[in-house]
This record gives structure tokens, sequence and C-alpha cells, in this order.
């Protein structure tokens, strides 16, 4: 089967959905990999690099022209057309957008959206979310620790005692718990705080302190459990609970790390304009839900209503982060983990032989297809 890998076009996207390790894998399967010149060049996978893998460098047509097209990032338009109709098409292609959906229908495309992947053991070979959340959460506290004007760790000199930072992290999922681990190696005192109870003793076990807000109904603890992985919407009653707490840790924090994402909804407000107006100056937030978040008069926020996607902004002293795609700023990692997911999701839907079998018996295939036929074939979308 030929299988093609274009460049990324995406604005700002500096990752490759095949690296010169995943290409030998499929060369080695008799498949031809046809890479467009260049577009491993950001995460420090070079051309030369690749023909040593058996791979062969073509342009960008000749990539997007084949059977199998892996991508990182949805297609652009004029990558649309150059797709050919039947082609299959893998990658993270979004699949609430449901114009984008639409588009990829149309064009005839067989699409496989990545990261509708179920949440379950079998699928964590492929789980691209949880790869690309893993370094997002530990880039943001590179990035807050870059921000921030103090010392991360507790330091003793003969000029006096630096006292440690105190990081808060909303959010235990892949992304938080990665943020956990990499303050505690930096050496800050670290809080954090979950709608899940399960995820206490994984916190406790990085090393920070969990904040706990007591359930008070049933409709708390039954939201609290999650679904597939994933935290649910909290009742109104909990959550003025919990932002009661997190106000009062926020004006002690020198850095917060926000996470709460829930796939297909806005991201929930977890910091508002009055607890950034009671924090620190000089203290720092990194919001990974930028641009999820709730509408604003500049744009949607993220979990706080203060954030402006992409962008770095300082509000009453403090500096809040918008970086919406963290991961690009660890391409060659992120390539590497990105590009595993996808091999092994092609282990479901390219037999032995390098033959196409779709079999919608598959739970991990059935969730993931996004278009096929003309038509949007994620009920979800």
């Amino acid at each position: 089967m030929n299988i093609g890998v274009p460049a990324e076009t995406t604005a700002g996207e500096t990752r490759v959905a095949v690296t010169p390790e995943t290409a030998k894998k499929l060369k080695d399967q008799g498949h031809t990999v046809l890479i467009a010149a260049g577009a491993g060049a950001a995460a420090n996978a070079t051309d030369d690099a690749y023909e040593a893998a058996g791979a062969q460098i073509t342009d960008q047509a000749g990539a997007l022209g084949s059977e199998l097209v892996l991508k990182v990032r949805p297609p652009q338009q004029a990558e649309l057309s150059a797709l050919r109709r039947g082609a299959v098409l893998v990658g993270m292609l979004d699949p609430f957008d449901v114009s984008g959906a639409q588009r990829l229908a149309a064009a005839g495309v067989t699409g496989f959206a990545l990261e509708a992947a179920p949440r379950t053991t079998r699928a964590q070979s492929l789980d691209v979310l949880s790869s690309q959340a893993n370094i997002a959460g530990y880039k943001a506290v590179l990035v807050a620790a870059n921000a921030y004007q103090r010392f991360m760790p507790m330091l003793m000199t003969a000029a006096g005692t630096v006292k440690a930072a105190r990081v808060l992290v909303l959010g235990a999922g892949v992304a938080g718990l990665q943020a956990i681990a990499t303050a505690k190696r930096l050496g800050a005192v670290v809080e954090a705080s979950d709608v899940r109870p399960a995820v206490k003793e994984q916190i406790e076990s990085l090393g920070a302190r969990f904040l706990d807000v007591p359930f008070e109904t049933d409709e708390e603890r039954e939201a609290a459990q999650g679904v597939g992985g994933y935290a649910r919407p909290m009742p109104s009653s909990w959550l003025e609970r919990q932002s009661s707490l997190v106000h009062e840790r926020a004006r002690q924090a020198d850095i917060i790390i926000t996470t709460a994402l829930i796939p297909g909804r806005i991201a929930p407000t977890l910091i508002s304009a009055d607890t950034v107006k009671a924090m620190k100056p000089g203290s720092v937030i990194v919001d990974l839900a930028a641009g999820r978040g709730a509408q604003t008069a500049g744009g949607p926020g993220g979990n706080c209503p203060l954030t402006e996607a992409d962008a770095v902004v300082v509000t009453h002293g403090v500096t809040i982060i918008g970086y919406t795609n963290l991961a690009t700023m660890v391409a060659a990692d992120a390539s590497a983990l990105y590009a595993r997911n996808v091999l092994d999701f092609l282990k479901l839907i390219v037999t032995k032989e390098g033959v196409l079998n779709i079999n919608l018996e598959d739970e991990i295939v059935a969730a993931t297809l996004l278009t096929r036929d003309g038509t949007v074939a994620r009920k979800a979308a």
C-alpha cells in the first residue's frame, strides 16, 4: 500500500505523523512510504533519515495523493482538494468539528479521528490524547517557570533563603499528573484538585497535596465518577464550594496550571476574574484549555475567562499564558510518540498482507471512524 505523509500546513504545527523509526517499520511491512520533502524538519527528522529508513521523498501533492494518508491535524482546504476520492485519512481530525467532518465526507475520504478512541486498556497504545497531553503537562510547567520571575526550588544561600514556589494544578488527568510530577522535580510545593476522588491517591503518590471538596449529595458523587476516563460536568452546588477553595489556594499560589477539558463541551471556568485579581503580583497561570472556554469579548477563553488563545497577557499583575498547542514545543518527542500511536492504530485497519480491512465490529475502529462513503459516520459528530 502507498502511504503518504504530507507536511503539516496548520499554522504553528511542527509535528509529523511518521518518523524515520516508524517509516522503517512500515517499509518492513511491505508498504511504500512517501514523505513530503521537509515534512519532518521541524521535528528533527531529516529527509536523509527518512531515505535511510527506506522511505521515498516526494512533493506535497505526491504524499496527499496516496491510498492512505497519515496526518497530525485536519487537512486545510488546499490539502482536501489534493486527496483522492476513496483515500483513507488517519489523524487528529477533531470529531466534534461538524463542518470539518462534513467537508471530509464531501471529499469522499474515509477519515479516522484518533482522538475519538475509547479510553480502554486495549486502546492505550494508540491513545493520542494521552501521549500529547503528557507532553503538554510537562511543557506547561517549563513555560510557567520561564515566565515566573523567581526560583522554583527552595534555595539556602549566603545571601539568605529563597522560598520554594507554590504550584496549584487544577485537573489531574494525564496532563495534570505530568504537570504535578514536573513541578515536584523542579522543587516546587504542589497542590492539586480534581472532581474525581479516584485520583487522590495518584496525586498524593506524586508528592502533591490533594485539595478535597467533600460531596454532599448523591448527584455530586455520581457525577464525580466520570465516564470513559473523563470528568463529567459537576452540579453547581459542588462547583461553588470548589470555587471558594480554589480562590483561597490561588491567592497563595505562585503558579497555576489548569488542565480541565471535557470532550465536546465548553471547558469549565476554574479561575474567575476576581480570583486573578486576588492573586499575588508576578504570579503565572498556564491555561491548557485556552481557546476552548466560554466566549468572552476577546474570543473564547479557557479555564480562566481572561485567557486569550495563543497569547500571553498580563492582567492585575498576573501573567496568563494561553498557548493552545504546547506539544509542538517538544516536536521531536511529540512526533515520536504520536507516530507510534498511529502505527499501532494501522494494525487495526490494515492486514499483514497490506490490505485495507475496516472492521466495524472492532470497538476502536468503530469509535474512530469519522467519515465514509460520502457521509459522516460518527454519531457524536
